[in-house]
C-alpha cells in the first residue's frame, strides 16, 4: 500500500477520533475526496517542475502518533528565541505541549486549533475564515482532511499583541518515520498588529515529513510580521503552504530563512483585496550538501494603488539545489500598482544548482512593475582587495556573503531574532564574525 492509499484508508479512523460539528466534517470529507482525485504533485506539473517528492513519499510514515512524548525545555531551548518574552504554542510530534507553551485569552486569543474547531465561542471566526483561501490542490486538501491541531491566533480590532508569538513544532523520532500536518489560522482584525515566529524542528535522524497549512487574514490597516526559520536536519522535509488575504491599507510581511532540511517547499500566496496594501516577501537561503529548497510565490493585485516587494537571496554550495518560482499578477482594475521582484543567487560550487523563474502577468496599463534574477559567483576582485588589507580568505568570503544578504536582514523588526539569524548565518558560513548587521 503506497502512502496515498494509506492516507485515504486512514481517514475514516481519523474522523472517529475527533469531535467536530457537521460543517467541519463536510469540509474534511470533501477535502479527502479532492486528495484522492489529485494525489501528490509530480514534476509533470509546471509549478513542481524542479522539485520531486518521490523519494520522500516512499517512507512508511506513521499518520497518528502512538503516544504523547514529553521534552524538557533545557533540551530544546536552543530552538526557541529564549531571550525574548513571547507567547508560545509548542507541539511535540503533533501533540500540544502545555508545559512548554504560554497561551492567552487576555484581550487576544493565542491558543489551539483543536479548541477553535470544537468550541462554540469560536464558531463565528471558524465559519468566516477556516478553509476560505486555502486552494483545493492535493497537498492542501490532504492537510484540510486531517486538520486537527495547530495554532489559532486572533487579534481583535484595535489591539496590539503585547509580545511576539512563537509557533514551534518538534518531532522526537519515537516513530520510525512520521507525517505531521499542522493547521494554523491567524485572524488580525482592523488596526491591529502582531509579530509571529514559526519553526519546524526534527530532533531525530528518522524521516519526518511536515505538510503545513497556514491561513492568515489581515483586515483594514492591520500589520502582520511573520518570520519562518527553517534550519532542520537532512532527514526532515517540509511543505509549507501559507495563504494571506489582505484588506485595504494593510501591511503583511513574510521573511523566510531557509538554512537546511532534506526537501523544503515554500508555497507563499498573497491576495490583495483593497487599496493601499503593501505585501512584503523576503527570503535568505543558504544550503550545502544535497539539500533542496523551492520557493514558490504568488502576489495577486486586484485593486489599484497597491505595492508588493519580493527580495530573495540564495547561497548554494556542494550539490545543493535552489528553486525560485515567483509570480506577480496585476488585474486590469489594479492601476497604479508598484510591484518589485528580485531573486539573486551565488553558487559556491560547480555542482550546485539554481532554477529561477520570475514572472509578471500584467493586465493594467498604468503600473510600475519589475522583476529580475542574477546567478553568479563571489567577486574575485573584491576578495583580492580584502585579502590585500589583511583579511583572511575565509573571513573575506564570509563578509561578502553577509553583505549579499544584508538588505533582507535589515527589515527584520525583532532585534533578538535578527541576532539569532546572524548567528545561524555565521554558523552556516563556518566563521565567527564579531558584529551585527
Amino acid at each position: 500500500m503506497d502512502l496515498k492509499e494509506k492516507l485515504v484508508s486512514s481517514f475514516l479512523a481519523f474522523e472517529n477520533t475527533v469531535d467536530v460539528e457537521d460543517t467541519i466534517h463536510d469540509i474534511r470529507s470533501q477535502a479527502i475526496k479532492n486528495f484522492e482525485e489529485k494525489g501528490f504533485p509530480t514534476k509533470k506539473e509546471e509549478a513542481w517542475k524542479y522539485t520531486s517528492l518521490n523519494a520522500i513519499l516512499k517512507h512508511d510514515y506513521s499518520v497518528f502518533p502512538k503516544e504523547e512524548n514529553a521534552l524538557e525545555f533545557k533540551d530544546v531551548k536552543r530552538y526557541f528565541i529564549y531571550d525574548l518574552d513571547t507567547y508560545k504554542i509548542v507541539f511535540i510530534d503533533g501533540q500540544y505541549s502545555s508545559h512548554l507553551s504560554e497561551t492567552t485569552h487576555d484581550k487576544i486569543d493565542v491558543c489551539l486549533m483543536s479548541s477553535a474547531l470544537t468550541h462554540d465561542k469560536y464558531r463565528p471566526i471558524i465559519d468566516n475564515y477556516f478553509n476560505k483561501i486555502a486552494p483545493q490542490d492535493g497537498l492542501t486538501s490532504l492537510n484540510t482532511a486531517f486538520s486537527k491541531e495547530g495554532a489559532y491566533i486572533r487579534i481583535p480590532k484595535n489591539k496590539l499583541a503585547d509580545k511576539p508569538i512563537q509557533i514551534i513544532h518538534l518531532s522526537t523520532g519515537k516513530e520510525s518515520s512520521q507525517l505531521l500536518q499542522p493547521r494554523n489560522l491567524i485572524v488580525v482584525e482592523e488596526n491591529s498588529h502582531v509579530q509571529i515566529i514559526e519553526r519546524h524542528q526534527s530532533l531525530t535522524d528518522n524521516p519526518t515529513l511536515t505538510n503545513s497549512v497556514t491561513e492568515i487574514f489581515v483586515d483594514k490597516r492591520a500589520i502582520v510580521d511573520y518570520y519562518k526559520i527553517q534550519n532542520d536536519n537532512e532527514h526532515a522535509s517540509l511543505v509549507d503552504n501559507t495563504f494571506i488575504e489582505q484588506q485595504a491599507h494593510s501591511i503583511a510581511s513574510v521573511h523566510t530563512f531557509a538554512f537546511g532540511g532534506n526537501v523544503t517547499r515554500n508555497n507563499l500566496n498573497f491576495i490583495q483585496k483593497g487599496e493601499g496594501i503593501d505585501s512584503i516577501l523576503n527570503g535568505v537561503t543558504i544550503l550545502e550538501g544535497k539539500q533542496h529548497v523551492d520557493h514558490n510565490t504568488l502576489v495577486h493585485h486586484t485593486e489599484p494603488n497597491c505595492e508588493s516587494h519580493q527580495d530573495y537571496k540564495g547561497i548554494f554550495d556542494e550539490r545543493a539545489t535552489g528553486v525560485f518560482n515567483g509570480k506577480i499578477i496585476v488585474n486590469k482594475e489594479a492601476q497604479k500598482t508598484n510591484a518589485f521582484q528580485s531573486n539573486n543567487n551565488i553558487l559556491l560550487s560547480d555542482k550546485a544548482t539554481i532554477n529561477s523563474k520570475p514572472q509578471l502577468e500584467i493586465f493594467a496599463d498604468d503600473v510600475k512593475c519589475s522583476h529580475g534574477c542574477t546567478i553568479g559567483q563571489l567577486d574575485d576582485q573584491a576578495l583580492f582587495y580584502m585579502q590585500s588589507r589583511g583579511i583572511g580568505e575565509k573571513e573575506a568570503r564570509a563578509l561578502l556573503m553577509y553583505a549579499f544578504a544584508n538588505n533582507v536582514l535589515e527589515s527584520v523588526k525583532i532585534p533578538q531574532l535578527k541576532q539569532r539569524i546572524n548567528k545561524l548565518i555565521a554558523a552556516k558560513l563556518g566563521v565567527n564574525i564579531g558584529f551585527d548587521l
